[in-house]
């Protein structure tokens, strides 16, 4: 089949990639012309485990293509995936405009029969929007193509996203004809041979899948990180609390770890557009509400932990251990360590920081940081007042303390992420915090 992607960012390079390694023809389209030059040089924009060899090597079979022509792609295409990024504005609402110009754009290069998959996060009623966009265009162009509209959401975790499209818990298909879906199911062909679950449904509910999907496990997060404040004053453990509640098996053990809060380019955005989403219909979905409020207010709760764990912070070296908002990625979108150091800063602290992937990012987009940025973990801990774990990078599960302890100014350890057992890092002679355990 040939296919076409529009946006080639997060989801557009993981769609196309993995589209190509399962045999399909696949050209990516961006506007951005320097990035659309550095993928035909195997230069990758993003770090995603795997996804670079797997362009690389379909690039190089033929397999694989970019281009910054929105017409080469889609006249040469029988299926064009929407993958353009849908950021929250001000309100928490979708930025649509990125899908609005990639919708009048396929419409108006329309040709031929075409199916249009949204793969981008969109508010539910998006798929008849599209609808009705395009054959407005097609009228007023006097030629009339069939064409059918899909929503296709996506599930891609950052880190494990290659093996999430590839072997999903789960595909979704919103469509209203057969000959879409047909389509859709031999764009899916060995997924649905491997006897992967695949849901068909229409447009909407396809739409309101991945919001409710989101929104469930982001308040998951927030639930247990309630509960960590809470075992932090009565005395419990939460890592225990957790196991047990995780072992119920309505309940699960993921997502029940508690820290800084959740951060990156869906939680947040899809939270809040789902609040948004929900005051337009009337209907305010309040735990959903909650959820925001509770993660907004995380990296203030975890200042206070380190403010606690030292007093006076001003002029005290701290040691930030992850600037991304989860390991296996360089994303730094909602991060919870941006606002925790932001807060640190604005009271006196100096910043030592290390991250192995997400640095380069970080001096990028936030320029205005104070922050030194170091090489490894022990030249970032070296002088430290308090070293605190933001993100759970394997590189920080198996830190040398006795070496730690000799190259500090002061042994506090604050395991945002309770990575380690309390009595061992005491053991070396460390104040250690954690969050809802001693």
């Amino acid at each position: 089949m040939n296919i076409a992607v529009i946006g080639a960012g997060y989801v557009g390079l993981v769609t196309g990639g993995c589209l190509a390694l399962l045999g399909m023809n696949v050209i990516c389209m961006d506007i951005d012309e320097d990035k659309i030059n550095k993928l035909k040089n195997g230069v990758v924009p993003i770090y995603e485990p795997g996804l670079e060899s797997i362009i690389k090597e379909n690039y190089d079979l033929g397999r694989l293509n970019f281009t910054t022509s929105i017409k080469n792609a889609v006249e040469n295409a029988e299926v064009i995936f929407i993958a353009v990024g849908t950021p929250p504005l001000e309100d928490g609402s979708a930025d649509m405009k990125y899908v609005h110009q990639a919708v009048r754009d396929i419409a108006n290069h329309i040709e031929d029969y075409k199916v249009i998959v949204c793969k981008s996060t969109v508010p539910v009623g998006t798929g008849q929007w599209i609808k009705s966009v395009v054959k407005t265009i097609l009228q007023q162009k006097g030629k009339w193509h069939d064409f059918d509209v899909v929503s296709n959401p996506e599930f891609l975790r950052e880190g494990t996203a290659v093996k999430d499209f590839l072997k999903p818990d789960r595909i979704v298909i919103g469509a209203e004809s057969e000959a879409a879906i047909n389509i859709m199911k031999r764009i899916y062909a060995v997924q649905i041979q491997l006897d992967l679950p695949m849901v068909v449904s229409n447009i909407e509910t396809a739409e309101m899948i991945k919001y409710a999907s989101n929104a469930f496990l982001a308040t998951k997060i927030s639930y247990i990180n309630e509960i960590a404040d809470m075992c932090d004053f009565c005395n419990a453990d939460i890592s225990v609390v957790s196991k047990a509640m995780g072992l119920d098996s309505r309940i699960g053990p993921k997502f029940l770890n508690p820290g800084p809060g959740y951060g990156g380019s869906c939680f947040p955005k899809d939270t809040k557009a789902l609040v948004n989403i929900g005051k337009k219909l009337g209907c305010l979905p309040m735990i959903v509400n909650s959820t925001v409020e509770v993660n907004d207010n995380r990296p203030g709760i975890m200042f206070e932990k380190i403010k606690k764990t030292i007093g006076d912070i001003e002029n005290k070296t701290i040691t930030i251990l992850g600037i991304a908002f989860k390991p296996e990625t360089d994303d730094i979108r909602e991060a919870p360590s941006i606002n925790i150091i932001r807060m640190l800063l604005d009271n006196g602290a100096k910043i030592k920081a290390y991250d192995p992937e997400a640095m380069v990012n970080a001096k990028k987009v936030y320029p205005d940081l104070s922050v030194e940025y170091c090489s490894d973990v022990y030249s970032a801990c070296e002088g430290s007042d308090c070293i605190v774990i933001v993100t759970e990078w394997k590189d920080f599960t198996g830190l040398d303390f006795l070496k730690l302890k000799s190259i500090v100014r002061n042994p506090a350890f604050v395991d945002l992420r309770n990575i380690y057992e309390p009595d061992y890092v005491k053991s070396f002679g460390f104040l250690y915090k954690g969050v809802g355990r001693k």
